[in-house]
């Protein structure tokens, strides 16, 4: 295949996606198995598209959206230039046709493409390469130096770019990963979603929350596990200024929420989103959130939300999947130890046998009372152990918690002893849900309940698998 139709993945995150896109409009499965007519297809595509847009002049007019868009990724090009209005339909299809036709070899520069090493057709700036620096900020260069030194396929990737992102016609978003299955799947979906706008002119009417839930979105419609982290690239190249934001989800917290959203974790992902949930905000944004700014967060999360009640001593109908996804996530994401979440499972046990022989919905509310207070959870413990020991009839076999248990709660030197003592309080709540722990007073307390807890309808949507 020739070298000048044979695209190459690099480093550049941008020129991956855009070479991506050339592959999908090129009709084409992988960059490897895009033909050489595969890939003038989708040069003929996008430079047709250029044209069509320009033609509409108007960035305001009812076609006009992918003009528009096009000023964030390519600004003062022939394509949207402000001269444009006062030329003929035959001039400005000329000019863009132009601006996207290879070079002439005698023109190409003695310099190979910065990106992958192969013979460069000329020198390119923030007209062609979003982010790239202008020619007008080069002042020490050589006259008519104009930027990166990029190969006829590099160059054609960054024209491609715009059909990988999700376009405002403001600032762009797009994904990134070195997964490249997750890539390909991700990006296909985009192409074509950005092919059917294009043929309308207009902007996507779908309502998306946020660029952090349209991540999850992606994450969650990919089938294969994740062997890499999501990057999150919200940017602009237009006039104004350029603009460029990286938020990322590491590998283990990527994977964890693409499995959490199928089965079998999927049982307690309900729960998770209202776990995340306000009066007026959705729990898919507040699950996003704190994915891509605070992932610690959504432990905590889990933890307020399952012991928010119990000083009503009642325990969520949703306990059970909740904490099974929040142990998941110790274990997957924070990397906590395997055997010390074994032991605090194991010692929250021994305190929910102790609390459902007790089927007091008092003694639930004083043990949960004294998470905020160490000192007192600790008292609690020690005087529980005693209990347990001299009652026989206490329904738990040897002690309530084990010296091992007792350090990892309580030693000044646990560095997670904080952490520990609330996953205590989850790992207690889990095994009294299996044991069916109902004292007198719950049934009307959980009726109660029932009528506060409102599901957003932006969670249901999300569920339901609205994109």
């Amino acid at each position: 295949m020739s070298e000048a139709h044979r695209l190459r993945l690099t480093a550049h995150p941008l020129q991956r996606v855009g070479a991506y896109a050339m592959v999908f409009l090129g009709k084409a499965s992988t960059v490897e198995s895009l033909t050489p007519d595969g890939f003038e297809t989708a040069v003929e595509t996008v430079t047709r598209d250029a044209v069509t847009a320009a033609l509409v002049r108007d960035t305001k007019s009812d076609r006009g959206f992918w003009l528009k868009a096009s000023m964030s990724f390519f600004p003062n090009s022939k394509m949207s230039h402000h001269s444009n209005a006062k030329k003929n339909d035959d001039t400005v299809r000329d000019a863009v046709r132009e601006w996207r036709r290879c070079p002439e070899p005698a023109t190409w520069p003695d310099a190979p493409c910065v990106l992958c090493g192969r013979e460069a057709v000329g020198y390119y700036g923030k007209v062609d390469v979003p982010l790239a620096e202008s020619d007008l900020y080069r002042n020490n260069t050589p006259r008519g130096h104009a930027g990166m030194a990029l190969c006829w396929p590099c160059l054609c990737s960054f024209y491609a770019l715009p059909y990988g992102c999700r376009l405002t016609g403001g600032p762009s978003t797009v994904l990134h990963s070195w997964d490249e299955r997750f890539m390909a799947r991700t990006l296909s979906r985009r192409v074509e979603r950005n092919r059917q706008l294009i043929a309308l002119g207009k902007a996507d009417p779908h309502k998306v929350l946020s660029n952090e839930v349209m991540a999850l979105q992606a994450l969650r419609h990919h089938e294969d596990r994740l062997t890499a982290g999501v990057e999150l690239l919200v940017f602009s190249n237009n006039n104004r200024g350029q603009t460029l934001e990286i938020q990322s989800l590491e590998q283990p917290l990527a994977e964890w929420l693409r499995r959490s959203a199928r089965p079998p974790l999927r049982r307690g992902f309900p729960a998770l989103l209202r776990a995340h949930a306000t009066a007026d905000r959705p729990g898919v944004l507040g699950l996003a959130r704190n994915a891509f700014r605070a992932p610690e967060q959504i432990a905590r999360a889990c933890g307020r939300y399952l012991t928010a009640q119990l000083d009503r001593a009642v325990i969520r109908a949703d306990t059970a999947e909740l904490a099974e996804l929040c142990f998941s996530f110790v274990i997957e994401v924070m990397r906590m130890n395997q055997n010390e979440i074994d032991e605090i499972k194991a010692a929250g046990a021994q305190v929910a046998s102790w609390l459902n022989a007790e089927n007091s919905a008092g003694r639930l509310r004083a043990f949960n009372a004294t998470l905020k207070e160490p000192r007192r959870m600790r008292h609690w413990l020690m005087r529980r152990n005693i209990d347990a020991l001299l009652d026989q009839d206490s329904g738990i076999d040897g002690p309530l918690i084990t010296e091992h248990q007792f350090r990892l709660l309580f030693d000044p030197e646990v560095e997670q002893a904080w952490f520990h003592r609330q996953l205590l309080i989850v790992a207690a709540l889990q095994r009294l849900h299996e044991l069916g722990f109902k004292p007198a007073d719950r049934a009307e307390v959980a009726a109660a309940m029932a009528d506060e807890e409102k599901e957003h309808p932006e969670d249901m949507d999300y569920l339901k698998g609205d994109e």
